[in-house]
């Protein structure tokens, strides 16, 4: 997600949304990708400092890791580097890294913050030379601010306009080096002429259960909590492939081993701890769970239309659309088709439901790909 961040190997991912409509999947909810400001700074001591001690992303971190020795070696400032993907993977930890293997202050904004060209004239006009600017949700940065972005980046030069009208005009304003890393949940919504003044552009995978371990070990160690190898994998099991959710789950769990145990956790221990937090095996929490319920209880698997399985549930449709229906497509528990939802298989399996007679309804066989004519 957001979001200083702690998604990642520490609950460190991003802050903010989706996008600017996007429904609310904060903390709020235990299994909820975004983090806000509180869960923040409590986690802030779990955040890695280096390169080498963040868990998972090894491509990303092979390939940054040469942008940045490569830069050291000239004496220079490093490449822009754009950070995609889902909230909780550690896009603002990755900034946070790059600052400090540069050896550099780090600037952290958003651009829902940045409305206007002159507030990103401001902060570019502050920046010391091969200072670190990031720029979460840069997606929802104002059109003035983009496009003065785009010199910014390129010349290391603004345009500052004085005065209105035909009587405007601009003052060059050269800038230090600096490197700007940027961070999306939403890269599609990035124009191309700023997608391309990117030197690095590196998307964030969500984690396997074996790197989501090696997470909650590293946290575990830090919070001081003991943690044996199968109740760490009962956590890492049940979080969604995202870190932020794994350090959430492993701090209600030890909550509950000090509460209701000796304060070890183990596989029994996180097993009764989640479920009294309603998170499943597969991590599916009770708006997850209501959503197949719904779909498989009350309309036989689907198809049915989104704002009607909205109303069945008793949740906004963007909250269902948004919130809910990501994972479970993701897991495979659910397609969405032109003539609507439809629960799969799995779905029926999930919930131990005896699956009814097969017939027409949009959803073929275990891809969860429809026919060509959707049947």
């Amino acid at each position: 997600m957001s979001r200083d961040e702690y998604g990642v190997n520490g609950e460190y991912g991003e802050h903010g949304e989706h996008g600017e409509n996007a429904a609310p999947d904060g903390p709020d909810r235990l299994v909820g990708a975004e983090a806000d400001s509180e869960e923040s700074a409590v986690e802030a001591a779990l955040r890695p400092k280096e390169l080498g001690e963040f868990i998972g992303q090894p491509r990303v971190r092979e390939q940054l890791d040469l942008v940045l020795k490569a830069a050291r070696q000239r004496n220079g400032t490093a490449d822009h580097v754009l950070l995609s993907g889902a909230p909780g993977l550690g896009k603002t930890t990755l900034s946070m890294i790059i600052a400090a293997e540069m050896g550099a202050p780090i600037r952290i904004t958003s651009g829902p913050a940045i409305q206007h060209a002159g507030d990103l004239a401001a902060i570019l006009s502050s920046l010391q030379e091969g200072e670190v600017l990031f720029l979460d949700e840069i997606h929802r940065m104002s059109r003035p601010a983009e496009e003065m972005l785009y010199m910014a980046m390129e010349d290391f030069r603004v345009d500052v306009i004085v005065g209105k009208g035909p009587g405007a005009t601009a003052i060059p304003l050269e800038l230090p080096p600096f490197t700007l890393v940027g961070a999306t949940t939403r890269a599609g919504l990035l124009p191309p002429p700023l997608r391309d003044r990117f030197g690095f552009t590196a998307h964030m995978e969500f984690y396997e259960p074996g790197e989501l371990e090696q997470v909650i070990h590293r946290s575990a160690r830090l919070l001081e909590v003991d943690t044996d190898a199968e109740g760490a994998a009962e956590i890492a099991g049940r979080s969604r492939g995202t870190p932020r959710i794994a350090n959430r789950l492993l701090r209600r769990v030890r909550d509950y081993a000090q509460v209701k145990a000796d304060g070890v956790i183990d596989r029994e221990i996180a097993h009764r701890a989640l479920g009294v937090y309603e998170v499943d095996e597969r991590g599916l929490d009770r708006l997850d769970r209501a959503v197949l319920g719904a779909l498989l209880k009350l309309f036989g698997g689907g198809p049915v239309g989104l704002s009607t399985l909205s109303v069945a549930v008793g949740e906004e449709r963007e909250t269902v659309e948004e919130v809910a229906e990501p994972f479970l497509v993701r897991e495979g528990l659910l397609a969405r088709t032109p003539r609507g939802r439809v629960a799969t298989p799995a779905a029926w399996d999930h919930l131990g439901l005896a699956r009814p007679p097969q017939r027409d309804s949009g959803f073929s066989g275990k891809s969860g790909q429809q026919g060509l004519f959707g049947g």
